[in-house]
């Protein structure tokens, strides 16, 4: 997990991308979409968790992480053709797509071995992914210093080795007076049951020994017989229900069982608690990872140093982490002992996001510092939350896909906040700007903004929609305070 969180890290290559690739600012936004859409739609991994062991599951990650960067690396550095957009959007997709492999052989596993902890597990394992930005931004500074072209090659090759390295499960080696002994502690406790056999035994015969002694009658009713009674009993009972027909498929899916009980996958779908909390992560996440997108551009059109832009990503990535971590443990603790359900600490959670989104809005001195901290706790803090939520109202039977369908919000409310808003809007500001001084832009020509201006109305329209998902996350907490409390 430490090492598949490359998707937080697109804001230090983008740059090569609109330069090599002369991409404007909704073009790249779209590459963004496509990064965070394989990244966390991961049914595909949830239904192969679901039939084959985390080995294969893990394999799959390696191969395809390693594919879609390395192809992306080959197009930047020219070795190959270059690619069309849509191209690109299928190098970068696929890439991305790994870490929800990996994220599911390793984190789903964890989460039905340790049911009664699954906040601190998430905060955990979720927190490394986080903390993998700041890891592999480390590691690419002291291996390459400023060469953001090799940061895509390590990318695609550091992840898969990883996930490799550690496939195998390492064995112990017994020896045959070790082998010996398990199996005599085995043959004891196989015999073990035959003790109670012996003490019940006599306990019937003494009282058969009293009963001759007795004139009065004693009925002696045994074990057994209060089984065999039992048995017919409920026989009986399954005869008389046995009229009653199944349900249909159909009919079961808009008929789930109560709050906490295991849900099938569709039930959990076309319920009205995945609905919402899907909308509110559309605002909620997809607001954040549009921030972390492009902290690059927001840099550069704010004119901060170059040096600066690296320390946002950097930020984000630890931040990132601590929320995870954070939101684990405490929403844990505060949900024991307080009583305090995990959505009211989802929904704190966007509102103090705003904050980070308003700070960059109008521009505040300094502020981008500030923002990339809030933004990275939040964005990070949000995860482990929904992914508790969705295991304690729908279960853990289909955890595995349920828990993938989850990250579906992530790319299309980055796909609307990033590319629909945030893209059209630079570029709108852009070819403003560019006109001011008497020029067009030319086709493959890219598109720079400077200004408050270019991201300000963006980030205002992001709050109001992170506001809207509070509101939802607020209802949601009325209708599911029993259930969320236990």
């Amino acid at each position: 997990m430490s090492v598949a969180g490359a998707t937080y890290m697109f804001g230090l290559y983008s740059n090569d991308l609109k330069t090599i690739l002369g991409y404007d600012q909704s073009t790249l936004n779209l590459l963004s979409f496509f990064k965070d859409f394989g990244a966390n739609v991961g049914i595909l991994a949830g239904l192969v968790n679901e039939v084959y062991p985390p080995w294969v599951v893990l394999t799959i990650g390696a191969i395809l992480n390693f594919f879609g960067y390395f192809m992306i690396w080959l197009s930047v550095t020219k070795k190959i053709a270059t690619p069309k957009v849509w191209q690109m959007c299928l190098y970068i997709c696929i890439g991305a797509n790994s870490q929800s492999f990996a994220n599911t052989g390793s984190l789903v596993t964890c989460v039905k071995n340790f049911p009664e902890s699954r906040g601190a597990v998430l905060g955990v394992l979720k927190g490394y992914v986080g903390l993998s930005g700041a890891i592999i931004t480390q590691l690419y500074s002291a291996f390459y210093y400023d060469d953001t072209k090799a940061l895509i090659l390590l990318i695609g090759w550091l992840p898969a080795v990883v996930s490799f390295a550690f496939l195998r499960t390492k064995k112990t080696n017994f020896t045959q007076s070790e082998f010996g002994l398990s199996a005599a502690v085995v043959i004891f406790l196989l015999l073990l049951p035959l003790v109670v056999v012996f003490i019940e035994e006599n306990k019937i015969w003494r009282s058969k020994k009293l009963a001759l002694v007795d004139s009065s009658p004693v009925k002696i009713v045994t074990e057994g017989e209060i089984a065999e009674t039992e048995k017919v009993n409920a026989v009986h009972s399954v005869s008389v229900s046995s009229p009653k027909k199944d349900p249909k498929w159909y009919e079961d899916v808009f008929h789930p069982p109560a709050r906490g009980e295991d849900y099938t996958i569709l039930q959990a779908l076309f319920s009205i608690d995945m609905l919402i909390l899907f909308v509110a992560c559309i605002s909620g996440v997809g607001g954040a990872l549009t921030a972390i997108d492009n902290l690059n551009q927001i840099g550069t059109s704010l004119r901060y140093p170059k040096k600066s832009i690296s320390t946002f990503v950097s930020l984000v990535s630890i931040w990132n982490y601590l929320g995870r971590v954070f939101s684990g443990f405490v929403s844990e603790h505060v949900l024991t002992k307080y009583k305090f359900p995990r959505p009211l600490m989802l929904t704190l959670t966007l509102f103090i996001s705003c904050v980070g989104h308003l700070l960059i809005a109008f521009d505040v001195p300094n502020g981008l510092y500030a923002a990339s901290v809030i933004i990275g706790f939040c964005f990070g803090a949000q995860w482990p939350l929904l992914f508790a939520i969705i295991s304690e109202l729908f279960g853990l039977k289909y955890y595995a896909t349920l828990y993938n369908f989850g990250n579906v919000a992530s790319p299309l409310g980055l796909y609307v906040l990033n590319v629909m808003v945030t893209g059209y809007l630079y570029d709108k500001e852009g070819t403003k700007q560019l006109e001011a001084f008497g020029l067009k832009r030319k086709e493959g020509q890219q598109l720079n903004c400077v200004g408050v201006d270019c991201f300000k109305l963006s980030f205002i329209i992001i709050t109001t929609a992170t506001f809207f998902g509070c509101d939802c996350l607020t209802y949601f907490s009325g209708e599911n305070k029993k259930v969320l409390q236990r």
